[in-house]
Order: structure tokens, then C-alpha cells, then sequence
């Protein structure tokens, strides 16, 4: 599929469903669309019980009538996880990505587990869930929520973990789940508290507020609430009145929003509003950004896990997606670049100039692409194993160019100077002043063959050869010319050995130029890379403290509400995860330097093992480099 065929995608395809022995897989069809997007992908993600709407609120934002299986049954319409990709609408360059999922706490299916896995899924796959709910945010409404309760029991931060601190717990978490986003169906209640107008956002913030105690009943009731505080740093809500009448709600996909209650559709409005300026793209964890193709590969790793019988490992996660990915990158950058030199080079170039730009060029695009596409690549094995490639691929056609230009400056020079060897054989030239004559049928042959535009970088080389080649002639003739005095002849043996060596420096010259512009290239390949790895290891690094402050302040604004409520020991144990969060902030500028001198070692290191002509002193001049970040 192209990306033009994703962008227009008329209808949702089944992303994860159960196969015949009930176990969850993923459907091919839906992998291979996602494997087409190479944009940043914005995920999100419906749950809730069923029929309470879900798949509506979907199709508002694809922008369609129609597309999400609606029902107007008590049956669940929706089985397993459905996908969308559409363009997104307010940011260019990003593909948005609808999952709509089965309905939960569908009595026929009868299988708790199976609710439990969609709801993770959708947690981890997408960057805002939506839940989605009817009436109220009561109590009743949250203990229908448990599945946020079992999230730490089916979800693992690091391989082999079991014994962590649950407070480092629920911060990991909190750096990589979704924005959880509460809307409520058919809300009749005035938003006001204690005789005071509240927004839906302060509506859920009361609703989550904790109970004081410690009995089992009080542990039940805080539980949920506690989890929602704990894993999801940003929590919003929208409430929607009833749409229409309960003759219409049976047609919802007929209806216009003329049809439809006018605060229905304002409100609908803003929600989509929020999601299309809110919602961000995909990160995994350290704030890395997931495009559609890899989105795929990960929605494969966790069905593998879950398949397996194994619990998802987000850590797990990211070495097998950066394996899968970083590969990938490498071989798409690669082919990139070989289709860029076959398709602006044309054997021989002129200078090696020509084709080191058309080289520079390529080599940076395809650099640059293996920057966007890869992650989590360890001491840069992958990007040094690119720069190897690259320039082996570069020194091939180098070869190629090489050896075009001496083929095609060979069937010059037997076109040019064709005529000329008749004419010797002939004995045209073996006559008194002959030797004089082919003296200037040289030249003008020369002065022929130079003028030909397409012999290439080794045509003087080539003319030095043949001219070589052709001294025992010249010589022949000069001895055999009676015309010419003693001195004259040796003047014209002097006049010859300069002319060779002229010749020799011309050709010396060019092949000089040559290698010099080959270590030229070579230390660009090096720079090239150091710069680009520079500049994405500072934009993770920010993404990064982006992800770091995005929990610190949500701690922060947790301590301030457990403070208000009366909590003071709880408040007081919270300063210890703030401490860490800061200790963390203040870690990874501290830490700067090291990484980027570590890169510039690994780089330069790399460098003299793919870059012969240069690498030596690539490494020396990285590491020296290196000491100074």
C-alpha cells in the first residue's frame, strides 16, 4: 500500500482479534498498512463497557458519518481491536490512528481475562485513551473501571521485575501511559459543587478524591482512584448530554448534526477539538517518537507475549522493536541511497568532484533517514554499520567510475588517434621532416582527445599511458629523420622527456585530486554522522526532561491535592518520589557530557575501521573531541 492509499482509507480494518482456538493475533492486512507510515503516529484509543457509544465518538474523529460499527442492539458490535488511519487534520506531517475497541463486560463472551488484555492493549499502544462511560463518575462507575486496578499485574516496566518499588513503579508508568481522557454519555447532572459552577475537568478530580482510612472497604473505594492518580500524569474529562431521542439513537449513523441536541454537538466538538490539539504522537519509553511502522511491529510483540502467556515487558518491548526497527532503517537508508547514485550518476563523471557532491548529498538523506527511523541503538551499532555500508557502496562506484573512464578514454583515444597509427604504419611520417609532422599530428590528436567531455576523471592518466606506450615510435622517427641536425635531435629528445614528464604531473595530478577528495569524503561521512547522532541524542534528551517534568509536575499537583484533603502523611511520603524525579532531572544534565563524548568515540572508533583513507585520524581527531564536550 502506498501512503497516498493509508491517507485515504474509507473503512476501519480489525488490527488484533481472536483466532479459532480463541487465542489474540494480529491481522496482516493491518500490519502491512501501518508498515506504510513512516509519519509519527497519534494513537488513540477507545474502551469502555459496550454499548455505551465508543465506536461514535471514533467516527466523529475520522470525520465521518459512518465507518466504526455503531449497533443499535444490546450486542456488542465490536470484536477485538479495530484500526483507522486518517490524515491528521491540524498536524501536518502526522498520521492519526483510531482504535476502536471491543466492548468490555460483554456478558456472552464470559471472559474476564480477555477484557483485562483488550484494556491493556489499548493502554499501551496508544499516546490518549479515551474511556468511555454512561451517566455518572460514581463509584458504581469506577468499579466497573478495575481494569486500570490489574494494570501493574499484566503490564511489566523491566524484564524480571517483580520486587520494585512501587512508587518507582507508578512513575515508570506514568512516563509512558496515555493521556487518559474520561468522557461520560447521557450526563444529566448540573456541574456544580457546593452551589458553585465546575468545569468536567474539576468534576473528575472530585470524583477521584480518596477516602481517609485504612479499612478493606476504604482500600476498595481508594484503590481505582488511587491508580488513575498514579499511572496517568494528564486526566481529562468531557460530559455529553443525551443527542437525541430514543426513537433516533437507534439511527445514529443517519443523523446530521442538525439532528442531533445542539449541546450534544458543541460538545462533541470540543472533545475533538481537544484530542486534534492535545493528543500527542506515540512515544515509547525515554520520549521516543513510534511511526506507523513501528507501531505495527510493537502491537506484534505484545500479541506475542500475550500469546505466549507471557506479561508484556515495556523494556522487552523496546529491545525487540529497536532490533526489528533499527535493521530496517538500516536497509531502507541503504536502498535509498543506492537508488539516489544510480539514478544522478552517469558513468564517467567528469571530476571526481561530481560525483563526490551527488555522493554528499545522498549520503546525508539517507543518514538523516536513518536517524528518523531507528532507536535505542545501542553504542550506535546499527548508524556505524550504516556509515561502513554507505561508504563501501561509495568506493565501489568510485571503482566503477574509475574503470568506466579508462574504458571509455581507450575508445577515444583509438577513435582520435586511429588515423595517426595508420598513418605510422604506413611510413607516412618515415621521410625527412617527418618526425617534425608527427610531432603536430600528435598534438592536434591530443588537443582532439581533450576536448571530448566524456572520458571522465582518469583521461589524463590514460593519454599518459598510451603516450608512453607510443615513445618507442616517436623516437624511431626521430632518429630516422635525416632532416634535423645533431643538435636539433637533442633538442627534441629534451623537448620529449618534458613533455612526458608534464604529462606524468598531469596525470599525477589528477589522480592526487582524486584521493584527496576521497579522504575529503570520508571525513564528511564522519562529520555527517557525528552531527546527526549530536543533534538527535539532544532532541531525545529534551523529549526526555519533556517526559520527566511532564510526571514531576503531575506529582506535584498529586502532593497539593493529598495536602488538601488531609492527607499529610501521605503528602510527606510523596516528597521522596518528587526528590528522585528532580535528583533524575539534575542526573541527566550532569550526565551530557559522558553521552555525547561516548558517541564521539564510538563514532571515531568506527571510522577507522570503515574509513581506511581517513579513519586513523577520524578517530584520533573524535576522541581528542570527545574530551573537550
Amino acid at each position: 500500500l502506498s501512503g497516498q492509499a493509508i491517507l485515504t482509507m474509507d473503512a476501519p480494518v480489525c488490527l488484533i482479534e481472536s483466532d479459532s482456538s480463541d487465542r489474540m493475533c494480529v491481522r496482516r492486512e493491518a500490519v502491512e498498512i501501518l508498515d506504510s507510515i513512516t509519519q509519527p503516529v497519534v494513537v488513540v484509543a477507545v474502551v469502555g463497557l459496550y454499548r455505551t457509544g465508543k465506536s461514535y465518538l471514533m467516527n466523529r474523529l475520522a470525520g465521518k458519518q459512518t465507518g466504526f460499527a455503531l449497533g443499535s442492539t444490546i450486542e456488542s458490535k465490536t470484536k477485538g481491536i479495530w484500526m483507522w488511519c486518517v490524515p491528521h487534520p491540524t498536524k501536518p506531517g502526522h498520521t492519526l490512528v483510531l482504535l476502536d475497541t471491543e466492548g468490555l463486560g460483554d456478558v456472552d463472551k464470559g471472559d474476564e481475562k480477555h477484557d483485562t488484555w483488550i484494556f491493556c492493549l489499548a493502554v499501551l499502544l496508544s499516546s490518549t485513551l479515551v474511556y468511555n462511560s454512561m451517566g455518572t463518575i460514581d463509584n458504581n462507575a469506577l468499579e466497573k473501571l478495575h481494569y486500570v486496578t490489574e494494570l501493574t499485574e499484566h503490564i511489566k516496566v523491566k524484564s524480571g521485575s517483580g520486587d520494585d518499588d512501587d512508587d518507582d513503579e507508578s512513575m515508570e508508568f506514568m512516563r509512558i501511559f496515555p493521556t487518559f481522557v474520561w468522557t461520560v454519555r447521557d450526563f444529566t447532572l448540573l456541574l456544580e459543587l457546593d452551589g458553585r459552577p465546575i468545569t468536567s475537568d474539576q468534576y473528575l478530580d472530585h470524583a477521584l478524591q480518596l477516602k481517609k482510612g485504612s479499612s478493606p472497604k476504604i482500600e476498595k473505594y481508594n484503590l481505582p482512584r488511587r491508580c488513575l492518580r498514579h499511572y496517568f500524569a494528564v486526566r481529562k474529562c468531557f460530559v455529553f448530554e443525551r443527542p437525541a431521542s430514543g426513537q433516533n439513537m437507534r439511527q445514529m449513523e443517519q443523523l446530521s448534526d442538525s439532528d442531533l441536541e445542539p449541546n450534544f454537538t458543541a460538545q462533541a466538538q470540543a472533545f475533538c477539538s481537544y484530542i486534534f490539539d492535545h493528543a500527542k504522537a506515540k512515544t515509547m519509553k525515554g520520549g521516543l517518537q513510534l511511526t506507523g511502522r513501528m507501531l505495527g511491529c510493537l502491537a506484534e510483540t505484545y500479541v506475542e507475549a500475550i500469546r505466549s502467556g507471557q506479561v508484556p515487558c515495556l523494556d522487552n518491548a523496546v529491545e525487540s522493536l529497536a532490533q526489528i526497527q533499527n535493521a530496517r532503517a538500516v536497509h531502507d537508508a541503504l536502498t535509498f541511497y543506492v537508488g539516489e547514485m544510480t539514478r544522478q550518476v552517469k558513468l564517467p563523471t567528469a571530476t571526481q568532484d561530481v560525483l563526490s557532491e551527488i555522493h554528499a548529498i545522498a549520503e546525508k538523506q539517507a543518514v538523516a533517514m536513518f536517524m528518523r527511523a531507528s532507536f535505542h541503538d545501542q553504542n550506535q551499532k546499527h548508524q556505524t554499520e550504516l556509515m561502513g555500508t554507505l561508504y563501501r557502496e561509495y568506493e565501489k562506484l568510485c571503482r566503477q567510475n574509475e574503470d568506466t573512464s579508462r574504458k571509455v578514454s581507450r575508445e577515444t583515444i583509438s577513435r582520435v588517434f586511429g588515423a595517426l597509427e595508420q598513418a605510422v604504419k604506413g611510413g607516412t611520417f618515415t621521410r625527412p621532416g617527418g618526425y617534425n609532422d608527427y610531432r603536430t599530428a600528435v598534438e592536434k590528436a591530443t588537443g582532439e582527445y581533450r576536448s571530448d567531455k566524456g572520458c571522465g576523471l582518469m583521461s589524463e592518466e590514460v593519454l599518459r599511458e598510451y603516450l608512453s606506450e607510443k615513445e618507442a615510435v616517436a623516437k624511431n622517427l626521430l632518429a630516422a629523420d635525416k632532416s634535423l641536425t645533431k643538435a636539433e635531435q637533442m633538442m627534441a629528445e629534451e623537448r620529449m622527456r618534458t613533455e612526458a614528464l608534464e604529462q606524468q604531473q598531469r596525470a599525477l595530478e589528477e589522480q592526487n585530486h582524486i584521493q584527496q577528495k576521497q579522504i575529503e569524503d570520508q571525513k564528511r561521512t564522519h562529520d555527517e554522522n557525528v552531527k546527526q547522532i549530536m543533534e538527535k541524542m539532544e532532541q531525545e534528551r529534551v523529549r526526555a526532561q519533556e517526559e520527566n517534568e511532564k510526571v514531576l509536575n503531575a506529582k506535584l499537583k498529586e502532593q497539593q491535592d493529598l495536602l488538601q484533603q488531609g492527607f499529610q502523611k501521605k503528602s510527606q511520603d510523596m516528597q521522596d518520589e518528587i526528590n528522585k524525579l528532580k535528583n533524575d532531572q539534575k542526573q541527566m544534565e550532569a550526565s551530557r557530557p559522558s553521552i555525547f563524548s561516548s558517541i564521539l568515540d564510538t563514532v571515531g572508533t568506527a571510522a577507522t575501521v570503515f574509513l581506511p583513507g581517513w579513519g586513523k585520524l577520524a578517530g584520533i581527531g573524535a576522541s581528542a573531541l570527545s574530551r573537550m564536550v
